[in-house]
């Protein structure tokens, strides 16, 4: 019998600090994004900032709440990427915020609300992470043996998507590997594999030094063939 899975909130309940939350060094056209933690003090930022004249965007698309980021789910983000000059993220750690910048040409920066800093994410950072992406992409068409992972946790089983890519990549010999919790122990157990394909969490490329063998998400596959269809 399956076990139940009960996804609980974690919502802060203190006060939060914005005495050093500087808008003079933000752009005019402001994306707010954080965390469940702190959802519950968007409108309390949203209202500061628009009162220093600045004029922000808030939005969703797969998530529960507005403004709201996941670690592999941005959608919100993405949605008012037009509209913005930069992003604004609220929370603690980097985790969050770097996944809007590897995604979004745009600059991002951080609020920790708890202990009144703000700061912004490193475009060299960003660089080397997207180098390295761009790089497992050449090793992919390259590779003849393709090992494409796939998850058996809700919210990020891609089985369908992995068996329309075998199917699709004709000139390759692909090969399925599905897994609830990843061993990168295990990945080593195939050392014939030339290159992963991700289908889970995109997140799992922060991972890319623990794989013997180059990885690429499946959505950089997918954006890499329309740039060249649209090239064509």
């Amino acid at each position: 019998m399956p076990m139940k899975i009960m996804m609980v909130e974690g919502r802060y309940t203190g006060n939060i600090d914005l005495s050093n939350l500087d808008a003079s060094i933000l752009p005019k056209t402001i994306g707010l994004a954080t965390t469940v933690q702190f959802l519950d003090y968007v409108d309390e930022i949203k209202n500061y900032l628009e009162s220093k004249g600045k004029e922000i965007f808030i939005d969703k698309m797969g998530q529960k709440y507005e403004g709201q980021l996941l670690g592999c789910d941005h959608g919100g983000a993405e949605k008012i990427k037009d509209k913005v000059d930069a992003f604004l993220y609220v929370g603690t750690g980097v985790f969050h915020p770097l996944g809007i910048a590897i995604n979004i040409d745009k600059e991002v920066f951080c609020y920790d609300p708890i202990h009144a800093i703000i700061s912004k994410i490193d475009s060299r950072q960003v660089k080397r992470y997207n180098a390295k992406r761009k790089g497992a992409y050449m090793k992919f068409l390259e590779a003849e043996e393709i090992g494409i992972l796939v998850s058996l946790k809700p919210g990020q089983n891609n089985f369908r998507k992995a068996a329309e890519l075998k199917k699709q990549l004709k000139g390759k010999n692909c090969y399925i590997f599905a897994f609830d919790t990843l061993d990168f122990n295990q990945i080593e157990n195939f050392p014939f594999i030339q290159c992963w394909v991700n289908t889970a969490c995109n997140r799992i490329l922060d991972d890319y030094g623990k794989f013997p063998k180059p990885l690429i998400d499946l959505s950089d596959i997918e954006k890499m063939e329309l740039v060249a269809v649209i090239v064509k």
